[in-house]
């Protein structure tokens, strides 16, 4: 992933100009951005300097999670603050490779079916409770591989576990899975105590409030509203860590507010471009600001609209490819999303750089083109100048979901949609789309992941339309033909071969285009110079902090 670019403090880079204003002023399309290198800010660099021991470090996150555990549920809010308590087996450096955390060392078999793991030992839960194998078993036979919207193709291919002593874990695999590596870390497969789960309704249970896992903090306490507070696990494996104290996350649902937290001290972190990119220049002094762009590499986040096709006006695929030519993604990602990204051209993004192909359908902004292939589907104008009516939802609990929203509307308005807005808080919303299934549109940030079979299939694939589970397939779409090539792609131990069937589903996601992928995102973590980690990570935005420490004021 390469750095991306910081806009330039034009006129209108120095306010959060209303998004009306902007269209207003663009014309529909604006002209080029300037720009400069973007570098992370930094203070002195971590590497040069000793870790200081004490301190409780506080972190803005939004919205408010749901619950506190990522072992089925990928959504990014809860996996910053779980990560801390629960682990997996490896974490990623900075070129996506895995490195060890609760597994010490893996090894594959030359026919790719047995996957051989060393657990690390004299591993404690925080109850005190020996964390072994079983655990591990426990969790990927029947929370990873039922529940999780990833793993249900990640763990597709396990067979069986064996636990054959109380540090060794062996996956047995029908087929080969060569994605398997890439979906183990403690945002995708974070650990449960078998302890506490088995036998009981593992979405309910009373664990996922007041979790109990191996990581560096331990959880005390979580004042709903108000913060999420974790404090040090003395006992934690890795000697000598954690070096913080405790850790606080605190929820700031107003991101004007966050930032003013951040410069007055309240905060140390801000996670996830949770701080404004329209006010990003107001923490560019490298003395005082850290901007991180490295954290969210594992993530390759792709920015998007979703179609509901059990609509009977959204499922002509020609209503959707209309809504694609409404939309100038290069307007959006200047006025939204402030140069931070690029634009998407499918359903994997460029950053996975062995699998991307630009060799797909592709819809360039043209109203003309968009109103036509309404007219052929049958919507044509009104006397109002509407042809139809839809709901577009989105998380209306943090973030930029309602500016993002509103650009939609106004795209889409302009070839005589009607799009009425429906915002909420994060439980209703995906109640509503991923349970009720009542939307007709929704918006999103969705992770693809180093591979495709993990982050990518599962949006596509007739398996993952599961009733009540988030980040599945909620679009609907069934393709029988497109679920064979994803399959046959899982198993595919051949990488050449592999590529190729990877973009043939390209090709046909781009046709069908049940979803309509926008804009490739650079997350940007905004944290004072006074933070560091000596380890930097490729998932990051989900370290477990236990080498996070605060540098002491000046004359303290």
């Amino acid at each position: 992933m390469k750095r991306r670019t910081l806009l330039a403090r034009g006129a209108l880079s120095r306010l959060a100009v209303p998004l009306a204003t902007s269209l207003a002023l663009m014309g529909v399309a604006q002209g080029p951005v300037l720009a400069q290198s973007a570098k992370p800010a930094s203070g002195a660099k971590a590497a040069e300097l000793t870790p200081v021991s004490g301190g409780v470090l506080n972190v803005a996150v939004s919205p408010e999670p749901t619950l506190l555990t990522s072992a089925f549920i990928t959504t990014m809010n809860i996996g910053q603050v779980s990560s801390k308590v629960l682990e997996g087996l490896v974490s990623f450096d900075l070129n996506l490779q895995p490195v060890p955390a609760l597994a010490t060392s893996w090894q594959l078999s030359e026919d790719g079916l047995t996957l051989r793991f060393k657990l690390r030992e004299n591993v404690k839960w925080h109850d005190g409770k020996d964390f072994t194998s079983a655990d591990v078993e426990y969790t990927l036979l029947n929370v990873w591989k039922k529940l999780h919207p990833f793993g249900r193709a990640a763990f597709a291919n396990v067979e069986k576990v064996d636990t054959p002593d109380k540090s060794t874990v062996v996956i047995h695999l029908s087929s080969p899975a060569p994605y398997l590596l890439n979906y183990i870390n403690s945002y995708g497969a974070q650990i449960l105590p078998k302890h506490l789960y088995a036998g009981t309704d593992v979405q309910n249970n009373p664990a996922n409030l007041a979790p109990v896992g191996t990581g560096p903090f331990v959880f005390k306490e979580w004042v709903k509203g108000s913060h999420v507070r974790l404090e040090r696990n003395p006992h934690y494996w890795q000697k000598g860590q954690p070096y913080l104290q405790g850790i606080v996350f605190k929820f700031i649902p107003d991101a004007a507010a966050r930032a003013v937290a951040l410069e007055v001290g309240e905060i140390d972190v801000a996670l996830g471009s949770s701080i404004p990119l329209s006010n990003l220049e107001r923490f560019s002094d490298p003395a005082k600001w850290t901007i991180n762009l490295d954290d969210g590499r594992y993530l390759s986040t792709i920015f998007l609209t979703q179609f509901n096709v059990r609509r009977p006006y959204l499922s002509d695929k020609r209503v959707r490819q209309a809504f694609a030519h409404a939309i100038d993604k290069n307007a959006l990602l200047k006025v939204v999303f402030w140069g931070y990204g690029k634009p998407a051209t499918g359903p994997v993004p460029s950053s996975v750089v062995n699998y991307y192909s630009p060799d797909t359908r592709q819809y360039p902004y043209d109203l003309k083109k968009a109103e036509a292939l309404l007219d052929e589907a049958g919507f044509r104008k009104g006397p109002d100048g509407k042809r139809l009516k839809v709901t577009l939802d989105y998380d209306g609990g943090g973030g930029t979901a309602s500016r993002e929203a509103e650009f939609i509307r106004q795209s889409l308005g302009r070839v005589g949609v009607d799009v009425v807005l429906r915002g909420g808080d994060t439980v209703s919303y995906l109640k509503r789309v991923f349970t009720d299934q009542d939307y007709d549109l929704m918006i999103s940030s969705l992770h693809r992941l180093p591979d495709p079979t993990l982050g990518v299939q599962r949006l596509f694939w007739t398996r993952n339309i599961i009733k009540g589970a988030p980040w599945t397939n909620g679009s609907g779409y069934s393709n029988p033909a497109l679920d064979k090539i994803m399959e046959a792609a899982a198993d595919e131990a051949n990488p050449t071969r592999r590529k190729a069937l990877i973009t043939q589903w390209q090709q046909i996601v781009q046709e069908d285009l049940p979803v309509l992928d926008l804009i490739e995102q650079t997350w940007v973590t905004v944290s004072t110079a006074r933070f560091h980690k000596t380890v930097a990570q490729g998932d990051g935005l989900f370290a477990s902090y236990a080498d996070a420490w605060l540098q002491p004021a000046a004359g303290k």
